[in-house]
């Protein structure tokens, strides 16, 4: 009996009591390497010991404060810290709890520059199919996962989607990189005339497509040339790195690999890896000068936004990262993981291809290599493997509907930047027999 709503009703979750390192442990004594992170959360794995002397510092010294009486030396000092090494332009932080709060303020930010700057009529906001940018009702809107959106699609705000940049899946054979990444672009200047450039506000992208496609990273320079028509354009460009951003694809920030500066950028999961709840927004100098210079005052807020306990741990955990140097770490396994994935499943009848940046890369599943053909949905391939994972001790992020939000499967792996080689064996040795359990049932 429990009162809590858990995620699914007819099947309630095991009960962690204990997590260190990258290994969980349940109530029956049960342990489970986290080859996810979660939801690519848990960038340090757990019960970092410099972390958790943070949080209990700061709960020593304040607790809370609420943002319209108070700032906090943890909250400015992760703002300084964030900005330090952001792409070029970007140059004051928003704090929230969230990826979905992150989201939902990077898209009134884009709708009240416009108002500031007068050009009121911008309104329509752009994204491509098959993304996810949270839960809330606006960055639902924004989001092209048709699953997530379908029964509230009466509730959502206007939003027009494109095709995803989705190489293994809509790449013409006959088309090179530089081909494909032009016409993939291009679907976003043909939206923005068709509504009216004088119209759209922003185009929402995450950088490496996380858990709707599972670490679907660019082909040539996509994002080159997605800037280049935002600019054309005057079109805020909103890059998304909830899950792919804070060094999860060996980058600090994802986009860093495709050399382009979003106007606005939102962050959370790995931002204070699991330790607290905290998200936030970065915003260029302009968006900042436009507030600035006219009504002088953001009109929106949470009563948690700059939580200075959610602060300090973002702040503990960033100061970690850097100082350990974890981002060579995340590059160095990451192609260990790419090679054990290789290994284990590169002539996997079943598996139509391995793809992702760092440590964040993911298998396709197919019934059919040749045809990519996807098992039938109510298989529920993705749901076996992960209950088939879960039996063997090991935690992974499986999704269904990875074509279209109905058909396709993938597997998506998220390990923290601490890992080792031996860790990554374990992983995919029990990954592949959890696959192969669940191929056959």
């Amino acid at each position: 009996m429990t009162r809590l709503l858990h995620r699914s009703i007819h099947t309630p979750p095991r009960k962690a009591v204990s997590a260190q390192g990258i290994r969980f442990t349940d109530s029956d004594g049960n342990s489970y390497i986290d080859a996810c992170g979660g939801a690519a959360v848990s960038c340090l794995g757990h019960a970092h010991p410099d972390v958790l002397a943070a949080v209990h510092a700061q709960l020593d010294q304040l607790a809370y404060a609420h943002t319209g009486f108070f700032t906090t030396d943890a909250a400015e000092d992760l703002a300084e810290m964030l900005i330090s090494d952001a792409p070029e332009g970007l140059s004051h932080v928003y704090l929230v709890s969230g990826g979905s709060e992150a989201v939902e303020t990077a898209l009134k930010l884009a709708r009240q520059y416009f108002t500031e700057i007068g050009q009121p009529q911008r309104r329509h906001v752009i994204a491509r199919r098959q993304s996810y940018h949270g839960n809330t009702l606006g960055a639902l809107a924004a989001g092209g996962n048709e699953w997530r959106r379908a029964q509230f699609k009466p509730l959502l705000m206007q939003a027009h989607h494109i095709a995803p940049c989705f190489a293994y899946r809509e790449q013409r054979a006959d088309e090179s990189d530089a081909d494909y990444a032009a016409r993939a672009a291009g679907e976003l200047e043909a939206k923005i005339l068709e509504l009216g450039p004088e119209t759209v506000a922003a185009f929402v992208a995450e950088p490496v497509v996380g858990a709707t496609a599972g670490a679907v990273p660019p082909v040539g320079d996509y994002f080159k040339r997605i800037r280049a028509i935002c600019d054309k354009y005057g079109v805020l460009l909103i890059l998304d790195e909830v899950m792919c951003g804070m060094g999860r694809t060996g980058y600090m920030y994802a986009c860093e690999a495709d050399a382009i500066s979003p106007d606005l950028l939102t962050i959370a999961k790995g931002l204070g890896g699991g330790y607290q709840p905290i998200g936030a927004t970065l915003l260029s100098q302009k968006i900042f000068d436009a507030i600035r210079d006219g009504t002088g005052f953001f009109q929106h807020g949470h009563t948690y936004m700059g939580h200075p306990m959610a602060a300090a741990a973002g702040l503990a955990v960033q100061k970690v990262i850097r100082r350990d140097n974890l981002l060579e770490n995340v590059r160095k396994m990451g192609a260990v993981l790419n090679d054990q994935l290789q290994a284990h499943f590169g002539q996997h009848p079943n598996v139509g291809d391995i793809r992702g940046r760092g440590l964040f890369q993911a298998i396709e599943l197919v019934s059919e290599r040749d045809s990519k053909a996807p098992f039938d949905p109510a298989h529920k391939l993705h749901a076996r493997i992960k209950a088939a994972a879960m039996a063997r001790g090991l935690m992974v992020y499986p999704m269904g509907g990875t074509i279209n939000g109905v058909k396709g499967d993938h597997v998506l792996l998220a390990p923290a930047f601490i890992v080792t080689e031996d860790d990554l064996t374990q992983i995919t040795e029990r990954l592949s027999q959890a696959l192969n359990a669940a191929v056959a049932q």
